[in-house]
């Protein structure tokens, strides 16, 4: 009976999350060369392809398909198994800056589970725009920041997963009498506004911001209400909200960088912790 060694399974998953060799490996603290002799060392266990590259992205085989799941579900379970077994002298206070729109979709189920596996643990959390956390930083203490980058390629801080922009509504887009857009974001500052309104500027699209609103449960309020649409991480679309395909006539949005950023510079255990929830709940 072959085993599957766990390290080379999370080189694999995170390969796929960030659609790069280079950038797993930066992440994973490896050569490029070695993630591939990792990835050869999977395929040669199956005797099947795993991964295939078009272009500068990656595209998974119907073996890798297949075998993601799995790996998902292994990983799962070997560090759900690894924090249970390493919690007894684990304890203090993380202050944790998030965006938004991650603190009302990622935190309630990440927060559940950490809180239960980390009992001693007191968690203290500040969301805002992913720009104010990062001009705050100087002036807050926090121990861990999650922030979007509008350019993954230029990534300053541990970059946990490359994510699709995506237009998001109640079905379709929603236009004005005279043909024009209507859209409803964060305030200036925003980097999903920004993007926005620069792929349907480029486009000649006209539009119209219709609702401003700096918290998401405001914006998903505003969408199913009719009152336009929004763009959003695909990790982030609440429920109930759909995402906007482009065969609808949208221009594409791209994709954003999502990063961690440790301000105190801590090797702490507790926050390495929450660290390790925070991106394994990004790659489920």
């Amino acid at each position: 009976m072959k085993n599957i060694p766990i390290d080379v399974l999370r080189t694999f998953i995170t390969i796929v999350e960030l659609d790069s060799f280079t950038q797993a490996g930066s992440l994973l603290g490896r050569s490029q060369p070695a993630i591939s002799l990792q990835i050869k060392r999977l395929e040669s266990m199956f005797d099947q392809k795993l991964i295939s590259k078009r272009g500068q992205s990656i595209e998974l085989t119907v073996a890798g398909e297949k075998l993601l799941g799995y790996a998902r579900r292994i990983l799962a379970i070997n560090d759900e198994a690894v924090a249970n077994l390493t919690t007894t002298n684990v304890s203090g206070e993380i202050k944790l800056g998030i965006p938004s729109e991650f603190a009302a979709t990622l935190l309630p189920r990440v927060l559940s589970q950490f809180v239960k596996t980390y009992p001693n643990i007191n968690l203290s959390v500040t969301s805002d725009l992913s720009c104010n956390l990062v001009k705050s930083l100087p002036n807050q203490h926090f121990d861990i920041v999650m922030v979007l980058h509008d350019n993954p390629e230029e990534y300053q801080g541990e970059l946990i997963k490359i994510d699709d922009l995506v237009w998001v509504g109640n079905e379709r887009p929603v236009v004005d009498s005279e043909s024009r857009l209507l859209l409803t974001f964060a305030p200036e500052g925003c980097i999903y506004r920004k993007r926005a309104i620069k792929v349907l500027t480029d486009a000649k699209r006209t539009w119209q911001i219709n609702y401003t609103n700096p918290d998401l449960a405001g914006i998903k309020v505003a969408i199913e209400g009719g009152l336009g649409i929004t763009a959003l991480a695909r990790s982030t679309v609440p429920d109930h909200l759909k995402i906007i395909r482009p065969k609808d006539g949208l221009p594409e949005l791209g994709k954003i960088g999502i990063e961690l950023v440790y301000p105190a510079k801590t090797s702490d255990i507790t926050v390495t912790r929450l660290a390790e929830f925070l991106t394994s709940s990004l790659s489920a």
